[in-house]
């Protein structure tokens, strides 16, 4: 059985929003918050350590006292980039940190739960473990070992992997299942995506 010691909370705010224009949708504000807001408020538990994954200028970020910290590979490699990342990070900065949460930041509904429900599918037995909902799994809202750093590494340097599902199938990754209206893991990519998310505030 796995013991998971300690957990850094990874915010992977890296995308390219091209379906919002370009620029940072979560700092685009739901119900006057800053979309990363929410997540922050929903997922990561008070006190918890936490950074976001971002490139550019680090400035932007600043009102949420977090560190924020740039890919660690070159070229937009993706989700599983700031996957790596967060995990060297926690290696070098975090030395008691077993396990690494990566949540997406336009996802304003999550499961209040979300961390502690991945962290018992580990010391349940799971290698590593991933959300679902509706019958669809949502891969990068997972929890990952440290120690899968290297590995993550070559496959993403040296093989040019850059599925997460294509890393996670070669180990034992449990499913965990969440259920609510709306969907805890809808994401917002567009701008009428934002309208319906407020109507869902509002209700």
């Amino acid at each position: 059985m796995a013991s998971v010691r300690d957990v850094l909370y990874l915010l992977l705010a890296g995308g390219q929003s091209r379906r919002m224009g370009g620029g940072d949708k979560n700092l685009r504000e739901l119900g006057g918050m800053p979309l990363l807001g929410h997540v922050l408020a929903r997922a990561v538990p008070d006190g918890a350590q936490a950074i976001i994954n971002a490139n550019g200028d680090a400035a932007r970020y600043k009102a949420f006292g977090l560190p924020v910290v740039g890919d660690v590979v070159e070229g937009f490699a993706g989700p599983l980039a700031g996957v790596l990342t967060g995990l060297e990070w926690a290696m070098a900065n975090q030395p008691e940190c077993s396990h690494v949460i990566s949540l997406a930041t336009d996802a304003p509904f999550l499961p209040q739960n979300l961390g502690a429900e991945l962290i018992a599918a580990i010391e349940g037995g799971a290698d590593l473990a991933q959300a679902l909902s509706n019958d669809r799994r949502h891969p990068v809202f997972g929890i990952w070992p440290v120690s899968l750093a290297p590995v993550l590494r070559t496959a993403l340097v040296d093989e040019g992997l850059r599925k997460i599902d294509h890393f996670t199938a070669r180990y034992k990754c449990r499913a965990v299942p969440f259920v609510g209206e709306p969907d805890p893991f809808m994401n917002l990519n567009a701008p009428e995506d934002f309208g319906l998310a407020q109507q869902f505030l509002e209700a």
